[in-house]
């Protein structure tokens, strides 16, 4: 201000100078007095002055008042004169209108409710966010709610905006903060579809939130009335995964339901049972097995394929000490040609590799087509002699989930048996399940009688699963793996590090060899038994998808003459349970992928969704059903999340009131201070208007000047 005041004086100083040299001219006394008026313009505006105004806001102040009407708010676990009640109702009485008549006087109270459907969730973020007013927010927030937030951004992000408004949030948790007593079937996981015949596998999860262990008897039952019984132990505040094993004996589409007896003690009963749709089918599935010597693995896993009657087997057996193939009943006399080598559902490769007298280099490439566009499965299998070193220099060298070591192409041997030991993956894997509860099959597993060799294998890849390992040899990378899996393109591989398998069969015959190589070869040809039919396959992943997921379509397209199409217009109509109908066009898969297409969806709704699959160039129609699982994001029954309550008070400056007392409430509400009045600046230096003025004058100044011939 000093400096500005000595700025101004010193050029009254000049200007008047100036004015008394040109003999008191008028036009200079103007063009100095225009002088001194643009240098004060110019002064003020650098000092920023402003013109306040102060007043009070016209309008009512407001408090809001939020319930959360959720459906786990249906939990009765609020304690009242010995008697239980429901969340809502507590959340009901204290956001009643005639709870809040006598504060309507002075201040403006907003009753609002919010909450979720089952799959769409609770979000408190979006709750907060609606009753924020910038310009008018309200002087505080009642949120009275269970805590349990499952959708949208934390809530401590919208406590920290309001915070920095001056608005604080008056939490009002309802409900118990212990899990009530509760039995549930937390998963039921059949398959998809079974076969006619066959033993299927139904594994499921209960869980418990009792003191002690439960011992109880589920039943499953099918539509058509048939029932299953088991005897189950749930451990105290845990969980329980166990399987129960169906010999569907007709085809047809079933419903399973999974009932869980319940108990006195328990206040939901609602998730006590689950239903699971399958579809039971003949089973036709075409197997390939390759080999060049007829070692003890290749000899009893043919015979007990051919033994199944769902299952074709066809074997190739090279045989380099002999001119021929082997040959007889199942037996090809070569490699097969394309358009029989995409019938096959599951191709078992041998101690065989690229050599003369064995498989070339464009029969390796076919091989390698048919997993990654036809979802067919490929099973490895080496031998002693170290063929398939060979084929780590050809296109399958990719489809090897395991990385073998160069300096050991034929494997190792040892006088002492070793024996197969699971991983975690391996103890849960449906492939490794050779008997039907996890501790008894551990114990076959440990018991199983040993191998006397080894393939040569350093590690598993990247993206590979490792179901077992050599119980006791280790490298740098740790235990030796030896039974890996992977999905390559639309197909999945197995890599079975030894060839002892055969073993298994000493005093049991085909229990567990045959049972491992049967679900091996189910496993592989799920996705082709998905829907086909001549000209159109189309199958998809993953095969029970939850709402949410990302569902991968893929379709063999073929044309009328049978030939893998490299272009063509596919479009998949899906229709939703709700009546919804979405259209996805599929993609060419590009490359040598002749006959794939692909496309994703992403399913909203639970329930069934009906597919159909058309193609203009063959003129072919496919018709799929798919059962999307719900993922139930609301529960009744889970506890009170005071946690959340807490943070939100806290965080916003408010404060959690655990008793649900309206006149405690109102006490705390009516001690807020009253809001600070509002203040207006109108800045007089920013404003147009000033600065326009300043340059105006400046203007003048310039032309009087030229006119007096100053310049």
């Amino acid at each position: 201000m000093a400096f500005s005041i000595i700025i101004v004086l010193v050029t009254a100083v000049f200007s008047f100078l100036i004015w008394k040299r040109n003999h008191y001219a008028a036009s200079t006394g103007v063009l100095e007095s225009l002088r001194l008026c643009i240098l004060t313009g110019v002064v003020v505006t650098l000092n920023q002055p402003e013109w306040r105004e102060t007043f009070k806001p016209d309008d009512k102040p407001s408090i809001a008042v939020l319930r959360d009407a959720s459906l786990s708010m249906d939990t009765e676990d609020v304690l009242s004169n010995s008697n239980a009640r429901s969340r809502s109702s507590v959340a009901g009485n204290l956001s009643a209108p005639e709870a809040w008549a006598s504060v309507e006087e002075g201040i403006e109270v907003k009753i609002q409710s919010f909450g979720g459907s089952e799959n769409t969730g609770t979000d408190l973020s979006t709750a907060l966010t609606s009753v924020i007013d910038t310009k008018s927010p309200p002087r505080g927030i009642v949120l009275i709610s269970d805590g349990d937030w499952n959708s949208g951004e934390p809530p401590s992000r919208i406590a920290t905006q309001l915070r920095m408004l001056g608005v604080p949030v008056f939490t009002v948790p309802v409900g118990s903060e212990e899990r009530l007593p509760d039995l549930a079937v937390t998963a039921f996981d059949a398959p998809t579809f079974g076969i006619a015949g066959k033993p299927v596998r139904l594994p499921f999860t209960l869980s418990s939130s009792l003191p002690r262990a439960h011992p109880s008897t589920i039943e499953i039952r099918t539509s058509e009335g048939e029932k299953l019984s088991g005897s189950v132990t749930i451990p105290a505040v845990g969980k329980s995964q166990e399987t129960l094993v169906w010999t569907p004996l007709s085809e047809g589409d079933y419903e399973l339901t999974l009932t869980l007896p319940a108990i006195e003690e328990e206040t939901d009963l609602t998730n006590n049972a689950l239903t699971a749709p399958i579809s039971i089918r003949k089973e036709e599935l075409k197997v390939l097995v390759i080999d060049s010597y007829p070692r003890w693995e290749y000899r009893y896993l043919r015979n007990a394929l051919k033994r199944d009657p769902g299952v074709e087997v066809s074997c190739l057996l090279f045989h380099p000490d002999v001119e021929a193939p082997g040959g007889g009943s199942g037996y090809l006399n070569a490699f097969p040609k394309e358009d029989l080598l995409s019938t096959f559902d599951v191709i078992v490769l041998g101690d065989v590799g690229l050599a003369p007298g064995q498989l070339t280099e464009s029969q390796l490439s076919a091989l390698k087509n048919q997993i990654a566009t036809q979802a067919s499965g490929l099973v490895l299998l080496p031998g002693f002699r170290g063929n398939q070193g060979s084929l780590l220099r050809t296109e399958l060298e990719d489809l090897f989930p395991v990385a073998m070591d160069p300096a050991q192409p034929r494997g190792w041997g040892s006088p002492t048996p070793g024996q197969f030991e699971l991983t975690e993956l391996g103890a849960r894997s449906l492939l490794t399940r050779l008997e039907d509860t996890e501790n008894a099959n551990a114990n076959i597993w440990s018991s199983l009688p040993g191998f006397q060799w080894y393939a040569g294998v350093l590690r598993a890849k990247a993206g590979s699963e490792i179901l077992a390992t050599h119980s006791s040899e280790t490298n740098e990378y740790g235990r030796i793996p030896l039974i890996v899996t992977k999905t390559y393109g639309t197909g999945k591989i197995l890599f079975m590090g030894t060839d002892g398998a055969w073993r298994w069969r000493k005093g049991v015959e085909d229990k567990y060899h045959y049972r491992f190589w049967g679900q091996v070869a189910r496993w592989m040809a799920y996705q082709r038994s998905m829907a086909s039919d001549e000209l159109m396959r189309l199958f998809y992943s993953p095969d029970r998808p939850q709402t949410g997921d990302m569902l991968t379509l893929n379709a063999n397209v073929m044309s009328l003459g049978g030939e893998p199409l490299q272009s063509a217009n596919v479009v998949i109509q899906v229709v939703a349970p709700s009546g919804k109908v979405d259209s996805i066009r599929l993609t060419a898969g590009g490359g040598d992928q002749w006959g794939l297409f692909t496309g994703n969806y992403e399913p909203t709704e639970p329930g069934e969704h009906s597919l159909t699959m058309s193609c203009e160039e063959n003129g072919g129609t496919l018709n799929l059903s798919i059962n999307v699982q719900g993922t139930a994001l609301e529960k009744t029954g889970e506890p009170a999340r005071f946690d959340v309550m807490e943070e939100i008070a806290r965080i916003s400056r408010g404060e959690m009131l655990t008793s649900p007392d309206i006149d405690l409430i109102q006490s705390r509400l009516a001690a807020l201070p009253e809001p600070d009045p509002i203040e207006r600046r109108l800045r007089i230096w920013s404003s147009p208007w000033w600065i326009g003025g300043i340059i105006l004058l400046m203007t003048f100044f310039w032309i009087g000047r030229k006119m007096i011939g100053a310049v």
